[in-house]
């Protein structure tokens, strides 16, 4: 039987209207960049457009210029169609419309496609594929045809094969004026008794973004729960840990969405209620896998049907497989965070970070598969058999239990382009009480998976991160680091033996508050920015040295007030400062912090007492998280810690 295995795209309003995410007018412009200048490097076509800033928006408006076909190209968002006008023309090779061709066929049973268009008008059809060579998309047409409808008519065409590596991808040009295009999708020939039967639960933690919930809700509801005509209807439900006690249950809750009041003990205690929830009562869900995501994202629902449909027909060599989303910025809707990840003991890599997915070369390296450890839980989708009584999250709150988890359970992850949510950047979510759970937890993680990860790893990586917050005057952070060093070489027992939801107000309470700028004694100026930008920019071993003998900068002390954005804050912004404003624009808010020689003393005196007391105690309590702590990740533990 013919089954659709994936849907075209429209953008659409209040979720994403990046259009280059979904068809482009302008082939290739990343790739043609080099025809564009001269032998000097410069862009042959003047710059006069003072808005024109970005290099990407004024190479497409070169390339859009030179051939005319912007002019001939009107996409309707309303409609969910795109208008041409005689010798129009757009691509298909983009993050949410083409076929990752070597990734369907390495995990899948797919083995032919066929591409279905609904048409009106006349049209010229061109299948190809594309990959990359040499840092550069090589394309091979494989197919041309020619159509014409005076109406809307469905087309179907095949490709002759499937690559094993790149994309699938298809282009329309008009014949004439007035051609019309509808949407399709990629298809494929499967014997009804190899598709499998799959249902995913929708595990969310929530706490206190009830607007965010609702507006989800409603999206899934319109989709898939409540749409007879979405291939997923019936395979999915919807369970949401309710950490706040603030969302409307009688009015959100239906026969498909099960919503849970709970403790705040962070998003580990909320994925993990929603997993107890699917290990005590999936003889009524019927879940084969559980889909982890935030709460605060704008979700496509296409990844889900594509996740699902992955699934259903996935090899069984890769039947345990985990499905990973990749996180867009909210504000820059193009612009990729992280697509799977490296732990390295600790110092974590985003994979294919910062690509601009409206590029093709984006799009093709994201094709690329690199050895990842992990997937974080704004989009992790794993087998009900990973759900365990002996075999759930450590309860560590926050920062790191989607990692630990990830690496004790993960065989095999499948990324794919289109497969994505849209996520509000971390350097908005800044909280001091942070740098309690990420030592912490560090230190946790590396009990279980760095058996090699001992005293002198533990005291260099204690001793920088504490000495880069005292060049910072950031002394309430130093402070939560040596809190939460303090607490893990307690063991086990700084959990068991400690209210989760207390000891975060507690250290919510102790972090660094937010204020409007206006309100602070430090005036945010773009001169000070631009200066504590070139100061962290600054190289050249006599800067160096200058930094270390002066204690970076505090023996010859100007005087002077740094502005600093507070999530990439650098001691070499801060040389010389008196005072340091940390702001975030996104908020328009700020806290300052100054230099206190007492406190800086006080800090290094309780830096080097922790390091004396780690050199003893870190073997004893590495044992007892090693031995004890796996007693944290059973149903017995979870149930009395929740209380349920």
């Amino acid at each position: 039987m013919k089954i659709e295995i994936q849907k075209l795209l429209f953008p659409q309003v209040g979720r994403c209207t990046e259009e280059e995410l979904y068809f482009r007018v302008v082939p290739g412009r990343i790739d043609e960049k080099e025809k564009l200048r001269d032998n000097n490097g410069k862009l042959k076509v003047e710059e006069k457009n003072p808005d024109f800033n970005d290099l990407m928006t004024q190479l497409r408006a070169i390339r859009q210029i030179e051939n005319g076909n912007a002019d001939r190209v009107y996409a309707d968002l309303e409609q969910d169609r795109i208008c041409f006008d005689k010798k129009g023309k757009v691509w298909f090779d983009t993050y949410f419309n083409s076929f990752s061709a070597g990734k369907w066929t390495k995990y899948t049973i797919v083995d032919n496609l066929s591409l279905r268009l609904e048409l009106k008008g006349a049209f010229r059809i061109t299948l190809y594929t594309t990959e990359l060579f040499r840092n550069k998309a090589s394309k091979i047409k494989v197919l041309i045809k020619s159509v014409i409808s005076d109406h809307k008519e469905t087309f179907s065409f095949d490709y002759p094969s499937i690559p094993k590596r790149g994309l699938c991808a298809f282009s329309l040009e008009a014949l004439e004026d007035g051609a019309e295009y509808y949407g399709g999708a990629f298809e494929s020939e499967i014997p009804e008794e190899k598709i499998q039967n799959v249902k995913i639960g929708i595990c969310i933690c929530t706490f206190k973004r009830e607007d965010f919930i609702t507006r989800n809700l409603g999206i899934l509801n319109k989709s898939i729960l409540e749409n007879p005509e979405s291939q997923m209807y019936g395979h999915l439900e919807v369970l949401i840990s309710d950490n706040g006690k603030t969302l409307d249950i009688p009015k959100l809750s239906t026969d498909k969405i099960h919503i849970y009041p709970n403790r705040n003990l962070g998003g580990a205690g909320g994925f993990t209620r929603d997993l107890i929830e699917v290990h005590e009562h999936n003889d009524t869900y019927q879940l084969t896998h559980v889909l982890l995501m935030d709460d605060d994202e704008v979700i496509e629902p296409e990844a889900l049907v594509r996740t699902w449909r992955i699934l259903s027909l996935v090899r069984d060599e890769y039947k345990d497989t985990f499905i990973g989303g990749a996180m867009l910025r909210r504000d820059r809707p193009y612009s990729q965070v992280e697509s799977g990840a490296q732990w390295n003991a600790g110092r974590l890599v985003s994979l294919k970070a910062g690509l601009d997915m409206r590029e093709l070369r984006s799009v093709l390296k994201n094709e690329i598969e690199e050895y990842a450890e992990y997937n974080a839980w704004w989009y992790c989708c794993m087998p009900v058999s990973v759900i365990r009584e002996d075999n759930l999250p450590m309860p560590i709150f926050i920062r790191g239990d989607d990692l630990e988890y990830g690496l004790r359970n993960m065989k095999h992850l499948i990324l794919m382009n289109g497969i994505c949510l849209w996520h509000e950047p971390f350097e908005y979510k800044y909280a001091s009480n942070m740098e309690y759970y990420i030592m912490r937890n560090l230190l946790i993680d590396n009990c279980f998976h760095f058996p090699g990860y001992g005293v002198g790893e533990a005291i260099g990586e204690i001793n920088s991160h504490c000495i880069h917050e005292i060049y910072l005057y950031r002394y309430k952070n130093v402070d939560m680091y040596l809190r939460g060093i303090d607490d893990f070489l307690k063991g086990p027992k700084c959990i068991t033996e400690q209210d989760g939801e207390a000891v975060h107000k507690e250290l919510m309470a102790m972090g660094y508050k937010f204020q409007p700028l206006d309100k602070l004694p430090v005036a945010f100026t773009e001169d000070a920015l631009e200066e504590s930008y070139a100061l962290g920019n600054k190289k050249g071993l006599k800067f160096k040295i200058l930094r270390k003998l002066t204690d970076n900068g505090i023996k010859r002390m100007n005087l002077g007030d740094a502005v600093v954005p507070v999530t990439v804050a650098n001691s070499k912004m801060t040389y010389r400062k008196s005072r340091i404003l940390y702001y975030d624009l996104a908020t328009e808010k700020g806290f300052v912090t100054k230099y206190d020689k007492a406190e800086a003393e006080r800090c290094k005196r309780e830096l080097k007492a922790m390091l004396q007391r780690v050199e003893k105690e870190l073997p004893k309590a590495q044992e007892l998280w090693r031995t004890e702590g796996l007693k944290l990740r059973t149903l017995e533990f979870w149930k009395e810690y929740l209380g349920i």
